[in-house]
């Protein structure tokens, strides 16, 4: 099994328990070139679409950046998994993710807190990386990239977290709850899919430990609606209450 197959397989149980029932319209933002949940939404019932540049080719796919992907149809449920640190507006997506949903729909949302990967965390996972096999994965990068740079930890990896574009989990959750009635923020374990020999229990223990910080976000949400029905619309820095 591969890194983003075990990935997929870990989250898919809490995604799906998220999700009205089928046949709601179901859009997946950010499905990567091997089609993320789509396949296991469509094999569960639900007409789903997964929108990204890199998606495979098939008419489930649109292979476009979500801001510029005409939906057919308003959403049941959006979902978003380590997707929205990378965009480069996070409020207008997250707008448009609002205006896509019907009324009272669900976006459910696993991403990546980059604020916690501190140099404990960090050297946690250096340790139970893979051995060498092929094109380096993302951790391995930074290790290497990291001992080649002499910086400190944190101003290494503050700067390359700038240099990407990175959006700090904490930010992403601010600009949800803008947005979206939240009605669950857990956190837990990130990396394990990435490590040689680790299961997302052993994460989970290390965090539980005090070893490691928790960097997964897993957050629900429902659509923000005023009290005449209509859609709220919010800007970055506002917070609307209904």
């Amino acid at each position: 099994m591969t890194p983003d197959e075990q990935w997929l397989a870990a989250v898919w149980p809490f995604v799906r328990a998220q999700l009205p029932a089928p046949p709601a319209p179901v859009v997946e933002i950010g499905c990567g070139p091997f089609g993320g949940f789509v396949p296991m939404l469509r094999r569960d019932g639900y007409p789903a679409i997964g929108v990204d540049p890199e998606a495979p080719d098939g008419p489930w796919f649109g292979q476009v950046e979500f801001e510029d992907y005409a939906l057919s149809e308003p959403a049941g449920a959006v979902v978003a998994c380590t997707s929205l640190h990378h965009v480069g507006d996070l409020g207008h997506v997250l707008d448009l993710v609002g205006a896509a949903l019907v009324p009272g729909g669900l976006l459910v949302v696993v991403e990546w807190a980059r604020e916690r990967f501190d140099e404990a965390t960090a050297r946690w996972c250096f340790e139970r990386l893979p051995l060498p096999s092929g094109d380096p994965g993302w951790l391995q990068q930074r290790r290497d990239h990291w001992r080649e740079s002499g910086q400190l930890w944190t101003s290494y990896c503050r700067s390359w977290a700038e240099q990407e574009g990175l959006h700090a989990g904490q930010d992403i959750v601010r600009e949800l709850d803008v947005r979206f009635h939240r009605h669950s923020l857990v956190c837990g374990p990130y990396f394990f899919a990435d490590l040689a020999g680790v299961s997302e229990v052993d994460e989970q223990a290390a965090i539980d430990a005090g070893q490691i910080q928790a960097n997964r976000i897993q957050y629900v949400g429902r659509r923000r609606e005023s009290r005449t029905g209509r859609r709220l619309t919010s800007t970055i820095g506002e917070t609307s209450t209904d």
